[in-house]
């Protein structure tokens, strides 16, 4: 209700005769003094300026402020334009000498189709003093909306046997907030934020365990549902997700489902055949070499025969026939004898 008993002409430090004008100037000059924002000490002193403000600044609120709480005219002229107006908290009915001779007639005021006489006047005056306190109280304001936290896309490498077999990764994510101490805006009262150090964000680590699935692809992407940035004003967190990358493999490359695999044999394997170890996801396997073999012929390992390696396609393996980079004088020695009891010669075919 606007009859509280407080000043507010007292509250903002001018006279009931202030001009609109200067008032507005009044008002401007004690934000920039007490804002919460500037002046952390202020908020009360700035909550009463503020509602004073709002009822002096308003023609209709004005008046029905004065009149209400003893500020009025007087009759006569007095030689000091400061003292136009009187006040008295404790009687707001004018002095005996001061009354009008004749009661100025009272407008007609109707609630609800009745007139106002129909009610007591104590009643009346109520129902006035609740309709202007409605029309000057400030809305409340709406709650903020809440939003959804921003996605992270962080980078997952991993070996080509954890992409085919599956795997445990730890992996490390970075979340980046908005600073709660000074609300992202790195200063409070005019010094950096000491929380943030002036960045006006916190940035801290956060490990999770992930488990990776197998035959998972190069560039496949896994999604964390709430493992995102955090939400504001209530809403969701938003998403985590892993983006996988391949790392290259010494000893097998990929091709659709299947594995491919170089190997190096001697001339001797090459020509006698024999029994030759094979590399696969879990170690080693047994490859037979037929008599005869050729530089670049190709071994295909069915996956069936590998139950452990938990492979859809097969180990393709190619042979490549090697030289020694160093030979004995003994080698040297069998190689020239091989070339003397060599009747075949792969030039004249």
């Amino acid at each position: 209700m606007i009859k509280n008993g407080k000043n507010y002409y007292e509250i903002l430090g001018v006279t009931p005769d202030v001009e609109l004008s200067e008032l507005k100037s009044v008002y401007r000059r004690m934000v920039r003094k007490y804002h919460p924002d500037i002046n952390p000490d202020g908020e009360a002193v700035f909550k009463s300026m503020t509602e004073a403000y709002e009822i002096l600044s308003d023609d209709k609120l004005r008046k029905q402020y004065d009149t209400l709480n003893g500020f009025f005219k007087t009759s006569k002229t007095t030689e000091n334009p400061q003292n136009t107006y009187r006040k008295s908290f404790k009687n707001s009915a004018p002095q005996p000498e001061e009354a009008p001779e004749k009661k100025p007639e009272q407008p007609e005021i109707k609630f609800k189709n009745k007139k106002c006489e129909e009610k007591p006047f104590t009643e009346i005056i109520n129902d006035i003093i609740d309709g202007f306190s409605q029309a000057a109280r400030p809305k409340a304001p709406k709650p903020p909306k809440s939003k959804k936290g921003e996605d992270i896309i962080t980078d997952v490498t991993i070996t080509l046997k954890e992409s085919i077999l599956g795997a445990h990764k730890l992996v490390n994510v970075v979340h980046t907030e908005r600073c709660k101490k000074c609300g992202g805006r790195k200063f409070i009262n005019g010094t950096k934020c000491q929380k943030c150090g002036g960045k006006g964000e916190i940035t801290h680590h956060q490990k999770i365990n992930v488990t990776i699935p197998p035959h998972i692809k190069d560039g496949a992407k896994l999604r964390l549902a709430g493992e995102g940035k955090r939400g504001q004003n209530g809403g969701k967190n938003g998403d985590l997700y892993l983006k996988i990358t391949i790392a290259p493999d010494s000893s097998f490359s990929k091709c659709g489902n299947d594995l491919l695999s170089e190997v190096l044999i001697t001339p001797s394997e090459a020509v006698l055949g024999g029994r030759i170890k094979v590399p696969t996801l879990e170690g080693f396997t047994t490859l037979q070499l037929p008599p005869h073999t050729k530089s670049g012929q190709v071994f295909r390992i069915s996956s069936k025969e590998l139950n452990k390696n938990n492979l859809v396609g097969d180990i393709i393996v190619t042979v490549k026939i090697q030289i020694p980079d160093k030979l004995t004088d003994e080698e040297i020695r069998l190689y020239k004898k091989l070339a003397e009891l060599s009747e075949e010669s792969l030039r004249k075919e």
